[in-house]
């Protein structure tokens, strides 16, 4: 049985469709040599020394997002749910992006904060922070393990390897550039990576369209196979939610996907907010998100699309949808449409891109996950007071114990038929209790530093406690929709502790929250780059953590020279024009595809 599973996922590969790949991986390898030659600090290491323009840190933002998260997941969800998956994708990121641009990156990137951890650090305290930190460290290197375990699936397909040699292989590639270059060479060859996967995705689109007779022909095969006329319309999404309802289902994709999970995600995971941080300047930052957006919400239909195509198209997987036996899962939808639709040469274009696709995701996670550790675990709490060269050389070498890790959490990946279930789990464990509070502390000055790490406890633990009711059946709604319920759970407990340990705990001072809390910071401060003068310092010279310990760091706040943001005269330079734009696009897709 297992031999035959193999046979059927081995793709039909030729000898250009190899020189193609070889080709992509000495490219990305030659990028992480010329990055190296940038790296002069941590800074330029870990966050590209603060000096990249607008469009590459809006391409590097949404292309660290179209990991194997994106490629195996969504494309799985398009064979088994159809057009509900679309979902992820306009409510679950668009609105959260924008809300990123416009209002939460002039607090992340006014403060001058290095990493999301240590914002939390100067909104709450030390606790918080290293809290989160040490979350933020577990979540990554399980999220690169997904995309490494993806990685290893198409070397797998493509060579025949065995995934206990093609893993670790596909680490030692990703470890290389980033090792070299940091977040600089992983950065740019995101932006690379995002144009060799769409030409992965577009051909393959087009090339499945042409098989079924079009978007009418596919409509017409889909609704024919279970779960039927619901997988050509994005509402009420009851076969994605398992929830009998209609009413309840669109209350827990509102709520639980296009709330909780997506703004939970899209505005403090540190491995997308580290991209707009390394923007050159406040007005690049808060447009980073916003530009990312525009490939956000048309790049479903070149990714659901397929996944509906491979649904109907691939033998294997209509016998999945209908209930009988295969040796397949719907984690297998591309590699099985890549061999069914693509000839070659076009196949070794579309390989490149697929593994640019998880290297891009597996890089992000990597990047983000040694920046977190080398500033907010090892320099302000472990190893405080050292000098900078001594900072440099933990960012490396935490580099590859993360890739390290990930080889070993990549099998637990593979334990999952649907990576999808897999990563939203970790979404509602991870990121939706930070949002709580986060978003809690960001309009509520009187919230304590107390409440900010005793409530994102609480929420991890009321997620985990949900997702477990639901994995053993006592909650009896599908993995996805208890992911919703999970990340629901985890908001509203988070928010209550916050708010009741506040109660019996003392705030910050007022002074000490300006340009931290909005009520605090003036209208103008909001969308310029404000920063105490110890911070300040420290970004210029790389001053002890001791001093950045200081109680009293962001005691005054004031206002950097206006030079230093872009001119926002051009209806393409306003974030607020940007963002407006955008959400219309959504609302009309979502007219298209109700």
């Amino acid at each position: 049985m297992v031999l035959a599973q193999q046979t059927d996922l081995r793709l039909d590969t030729t000898f250009i469709d190899y020189v193609f790949v070889v080709f992509y991986f000495v490219l990305v390898l030659g990028i992480g040599v010329l990055a190296r030659r940038s790296i002069a600090s941590s800074l330029d290491f870990l966050l590209s020394g603060r000096a990249l323009p607008a469009w590459v840190t809006g391409l590097a933002f949404i292309a660290a997002n179209l990991g194997a998260i994106e490629l195996i997941g969504m494309m799985a969800n398009g064979a088994q749910y159809g057009v509900a998956t679309f979902h992820y994708y306009w409510i679950g990121a668009i609105p959260a992006m924008v809300f990123l641009g416009i209002v939460m990156m002039p607090f992340y990137y006014g403060s001058k904060a290095r990493s999301v951890p240590e914002f939390l650090l100067m909104r709450f305290n030390a606790t918080t922070q290293r809290v989160n930190g040490i979350t933020f460290a577990l979540a990554a290197v399980l999220i690169a393990g997904v995309n490494l375990y993806a990685l290893g699936l198409i070397l797998e397909a493509l060579l025949g390897w065995s995934l206990a040699l093609a893993i670790p292989v596909a680490a030692l590639v990703v470890l290389s550039y980033t090792f070299l270059g940091g977040l600089n060479a992983a950065i740019y060859n995101e932006v690379l990576q995002f144009f060799v996967i769409l030409a992965l995705l577009i051909p393959l689109t087009v090339a499945g369209l042409a098989r079924v007779g079009g978007w009418d022909g596919l409509q017409a095969r889909v609704v024919g196979l279970p779960p039927g006329p619901e997988q050509v319309s994005s509402w009420p999404g009851t076969s994605l939610t398992e929830i009998a309802s209609p009413a309840l289902s669109v209350i827990g994709i509102v709520f639980g996907l296009g709330f909780v999970l997506s703004f939970g995600y899209w505005t403090t995971n540190f491995a997308e907010v580290q991209r707009a941080l390394s923007a050159r300047n406040m007005s690049a930052a808060r447009r980073t998100p916003i530009i990312a957006a525009y490939p956000k919400a048309l790049i479903p239909l070149v990714i659901v699309i397929p996944g509906m195509i491979a649904g109907v198209l691939v033998p294997q997987l209509t016998t999945l949808k209908q209930g009988g036996p295969t040796d397949v899962t719907y984690n297998n939808a591309l590699s099985l449409l890549m061999n069914e639709v693509l000839p070659n040469g076009i196949l070794g274009v579309a390989l490149a891109g697929l593994l640019a696709s998880f290297m891009a995701g597996m890089a992000a996670n990597v990047s983000s996950l040694n920046t977190v550790f080398t500033y907010d675990l090892w320099q302000d709490w472990i190893r405080p007071g050292r000098p900078d060269e001594y900072y440099l050389r933990v960012g490396r070498t935490v580099t590859v114990v993360g890739c390290v890790l990930a080889i070993g959490t990549a099998y637990i990946a593979g334990s999952f038929e649907n990576l999808m279930d897999y990563i939203q789990a970790l979404f509602s464990f991870f990121n939706a209790p930070l949002f709580a509070i986060f978003i809690l502390g960001l309009f509520w000055k009187r919230m304590t530093g107390t409440a900010g790490w005793t409530g994102l406890i609480s929420g991890t633990i009321a997620a985990v406690i949900v997702d477990t009711l639901v994995r053993t059946g006592v909650i009896a709604v599908s993995s996805q929709a208890g992911s919703f319920m999970g990340a629901s759970a985890a908001f509203v407990v988070g928010i209550a502790v916050a708010v009741i340990v506040s109660q019996f705990t003392t705030p910050k001072p007022d002074s000490e929250l300006v340009g931290l809390v909005w009520a605090l910071t003036p209208r103008v401060g909001r969308g310029k780059v404000r920063v105490a003068p110890s911070a300040a310092g420290e970004a210029a010279a790389g001053a002890t953590a001791a001093h950045r310990e200081a109680p009293h760091r962001h005691a005054a706040i004031e206002e950097v020279p206006a030079a230093m943001d872009e001119e926002e005269g051009a209806w393409w330079q306003s974030p607020v024009v940007m963002g407006a734009i955008v959400l219309a696009l959504t609302v009309v897709l979502y007219l298209i595809f109700a």
